[in-house]
């Protein structure tokens, strides 16, 4: 049976990374998805586990045949999802698990209806603040104003995502985040189909 999709998004400072941290090594049937970049290698990133690099170059030849099915410009860098990545893994069995903000979801989401999105919250815009302003105590009024303002146009976005996770208290956020995962297994559209043969008299 070909693997499910499950893509991963929040603002900044909505505490996404430590769940998806949690929950990858928690379940054992979750592969991480691997983007290309075409950024440099940060010190202890390893290419092909953490990253695909490529240049410039390759990444605009791979767009242009259609070869990714999500990407975004960010930071003067470019970043994407190969579709033969993807349909290899799937066709595999596995389940893969996306880290992307709402504009790269949504393109996943056009090529993988199936897939299933996940928007992790805070409980509160002033809580989200308070998280932004903790972990970047360094970062200057500006540079907290811009993030904040990336928070609530992504906000805007939550409407089409299929759930909806209040990181209030971490342990209970995140067996909501298996609890999605396993009930998302469970759907009738992905089980029967394997099953029918086992229910024929």
């Amino acid at each position: 049976m070909a693997g499910e999709i499950f893509v991963v998004s929040a603002p900044s400072g909505a505490g996404k990374s430590t769940l998806i941290k949690e929950i990858m090594a928690a379940d054992p049937r979750l592969r991480f998805s691997i983007s290309f970049t075409t950024r440099s290698p940060r010190p202890g990133e390893i290419p092909g586990e953490d990253y695909f690099f490529v240049s410039p170059e390759e990444f605009r030849d791979l767009k242009a045949r259609g070869g990714l099915v999500e990407w975004v410009e960010q930071f003067g860098h470019s970043y994407g999802t190969s579709r033969a990545w993807v349909m290899e893994h799937l066709a595999a069995g596995e389940d893969l698990l996306f880290d992307l903000e709402p504009r790269g979801a949504r393109q996943l989401k056009s090529h993988f209806p199936e897939a299933v999105s996940i928007f992790v919250l805070p409980p509160s815009l002033q809580v989200l603040r308070e998280r932004l302003a903790g972990r970047h105590r360094d970062i200057n009024p500006a540079e907290l104003a811009a993030r904040l303002e990336q928070g609530r146009a992504e906000l805007q976005e939550v409407t089409w995502y299929d759930f909806l996770v209040i990181n209030d208290e971490f342990t209970q956020a995140l067996e909501l985040l298996k609890a999605i995962i396993a009930a998302s297994r469970c759907r009738t559209s992905r089980l029967w189909p394997r099953l029918v043969p086992s229910f024929r008299t």
